[in-house]
């Protein structure tokens, strides 16, 4: 499904993002994160081990919750599933996401020898409230 004008502008900001992932129990498991898009997908930065991509690899289901940061009761909830994951290009890429959301280079909490990876998320559902 094709992702509105509206929505990519937001993820091409320096917008709010919540991305829930499926617990092997079916809990939900959510996290604060940066967001961006290639223009058709969703993508998040993570670390490869952490939590949300052990579910992913697990269980391709994930709920994204973006927010307008100059209007935050808008958001749009997108449901979809992670039909890639790519260590390429993910050093490069949080570090231009740091640059948008903070202004500065990425301060690498857990050191520099974390392996970034790329989440790319496809819609299958966009709803917006607001």
């Amino acid at each position: 499904m094709d992702l509105p004008a509206e929505l990519l502008a937001l993820l091409r900001a320096p917008s709010p993002c919540f991305v829930t992932t499926l617990m092997p129990d079916g809990g939900p498991q959510i996290t604060q994160t940066w967001v961006d898009t290639d223009g058709e997908h969703v993508l998040v930065n993570t670390v490869v081990g952490f939590q949300k991509v052990r579910n992913v690899q697990r269980d391709p289901r994930v709920a994204v919750a973006v927010s307008d940061p100059q209007q935050p009761w808008r958001y749009f909830e997108v449901r979809g599933r992670v039909v890639s994951m790519s260590t390429d290009g993910a050093v490069e890429h949080i570090e231009a996401l740091s640059q948008r959301y903070t202004g500065r280079p990425y301060p690498w909490y857990g050191g520099r020898d974390q392996q970034r990876i790329v989440l790319t998320i496809v819609a299958d559902a966009v709803h917006t409230v607001g």
